[in-house]
């Protein structure tokens, strides 16, 4: 088939289009891509949950795929809402990257004596996620934390210039970027000066879908269908469903606290990791089971039990 990808056009997200043109191509399809500037493209001041979340980096693709300019839209599994249009689908996810966050922090600015979070007291840090920033009060207190927009070289730059003592971006898109980097397909480099720490995703809890690819196609394209659905990686995608059925039953966009986490045991089994903070309060929830869906029902029971008693 001749297929059209659409994507939001950073860096990163090219890189990831590109990864996939390339499984396409592997498997005898031909691949274009398509850049569809997206309105949390368009503001890149506001906090997201100013800017219309659930949903900021997703509309315009959706409406690409609508129209026909384009057959697959590639997006961030995190940047969609939990429930989807009924007219489009999402059909494959692609093999996982690293789900958890990262802190990068300045040499000069790094204090092991802050523990966990290895940062003087009374440190700034950056972010544009409510999830990460109640993570980080949680750990710290003392710590202030500012609105940081922008793709990943413009939250990096200013790290390095000094509006940040730290800031928080997600793993795998760093390593995605370098990857892209290199074979040639940008000038991404990681500046002289920072010390990257990866946060355990278990206590620092990553967004649902954190690291995974989704693409989605028009429900009734069968041909679009059949060739993502080829890409699909249906364990670690297995994984992915108890992270958002988690999210579903919680209700929660970019707007509100909330992280889960899925990851298989030595043993097989799934095992779920939830954190949700509410009214200045960080709950924690865990869950084993082999369903995905049980287990975020069981997660939920244990991290809202005065709303999953009336569900």
């Amino acid at each position: 088939m001749k297929l059209t990808i659409g994507t939001r056009g950073s860096d990163l997200a090219m890189a990831q289009a590109r990864d996939i043109a390339r499984r396409l191509e592997a498997n005898g399809h031909e691949a274009t891509i398509e850049v569809v500037k997206t309105s949390g493209d368009r503001d890149k001041t506001s906090a997201f949950a100013a800017i219309g979340a659930p949903g900021v980096f997703v509309r315009e693709l959706e409406n690409a795929l609508r129209e026909g300019r384009v057959d697959v839209a590639v997006h961030c599994y995190k940047d969609l809402p939990s429930v989807g249009p009924d007219d489009l689908d999402v059909v494959a996810m692609p093999d996982r990257a690293d789900q958890a966050d990262a802190l990068f922090v300045r040499e000069d600015t790094l204090d092991d004596s802050g523990g966990f979070l290895p940062l003087a007291r009374g440190a700034r840090v950056g972010s544009a996620s409510a999830r990460r920033v109640a993570l980080v009060k949680s750990e710290r207190p003392d710590i202030t934390c500012g609105l940081l927009r922008g793709n990943v070289p413009t939250r990096l730059a200013k790290l390095v210039a000094g509006e940040h003592d730290a800031i928080l971006l997600a793993t795998a898109g760093l390593r995605r970027l370098e990857a892209a980097a290199a074979r040639g397909e940008n000038g991404f480099a990681l500046p002289a000066g920072l010390v990257e720490l990866r946060l355990d995703p278990e206590r620092f809890v990553p967004a649902p879908s954190q690291g995974a690819l989704a693409l989605q196609v028009r429900a009734d394209d069968a041909g679009a269908r059949g060739a993502c659905a080829a890409l699909d990686d249906a364990d670690e995608h297995a994984q992915v469903l108890a992270e958002r059925e988690l999210l579903a039953l919680v209700e929660a966009g970019c707007q509100v606290p909330f992280g889960a986490w899925c990851r298989r045991t030595d043993v097989g089994r799934l095992e779920l990791f939830a954190a949700l903070e509410q009214d200045g309060v960080m709950r924690r929830a865990g869950a084993r089971g082999e369903d995905p869906r049980d287990l975020a029902r069981a997660a939920f029971a244990e991290l809202l039990p005065e709303r999953s008693a009336d569900a």
